[in-house]
């Protein structure tokens, strides 16, 4: 069986290979344009954040499955190299007051986990405030896709902060 080189193997990633780069992703990215402040914004910043990386098929790296030891030495370089993209993807998305928190991490996994420690709180009186507007909103001289639109958005921020609680029962096939 023939050696496969560094290059050679790189090259023959399949684009759906989590350490496969396309072009695009690239350090200077800024995947979303909305930046974490506080936790006031963490949960509609965590979302956008989750759906532009896995675009990038790159959650992986910030959910801690794609770990390092995983991968053949061969691969390593190039492990490194998309977990320090994905690092520095987090960093462009970020208020310049957690920079200095995040740019001293060596893993971008860490980071999401730290970030979402520190800013994912369940905020009861959010909540609140949220279900308050939901009731009282009115479509006032606003177009009705302009209302819709807005009694949207509170649903969907309601929604990601006080989730219907699921079933654990199992579903049963009716035939």
């Amino acid at each position: 069986m023939a050696e496969i080189t560094d290059n050679t193997l790189t090259e023959n990633l399949s684009h759906n290979h989590p350490l496969f780069l396309h072009s695009t992703n690239n350090s200077g990215a800024i995947l979303i344009s909305l930046q974490l402040t506080r936790s006031e914004n963490y949960t509609i910043w965590s979302r956008a954040m989750r759906i532009a990386i896995l675009g990038c098929n790159k959650m992986g790296f910030i959910e801690g499955t794609s770990k390092k030891e995983s991968y053949r030495p061969n691969l390593i370089d190039l492990w490194e190299r998309c977990n320090a993209i994905i690092l520095l993807w987090i960093m462009n998305c970020v208020s310049k007051d957690l920079l200095s928190e995040i740019v001293y991490s060596s893993y971008a996994c860490a980071v999401w986990r730290d970030l979402k420690k520190r800013f994912d709180k369940v905020n009861r009186s959010r909540i609140f405030q949220l279900h308050k507007a939901i009731a009282t909103v009115n479509q006032g001289a606003s177009s009705i896709a302009s209302y819709y639109s807005k009694l949207c958005e509170l649903w969907d921020e309601f929604d990601s902060l006080a989730p219907v609680p699921g079933c654990d029962c199992q579903t049963q096939e009716i035939m």
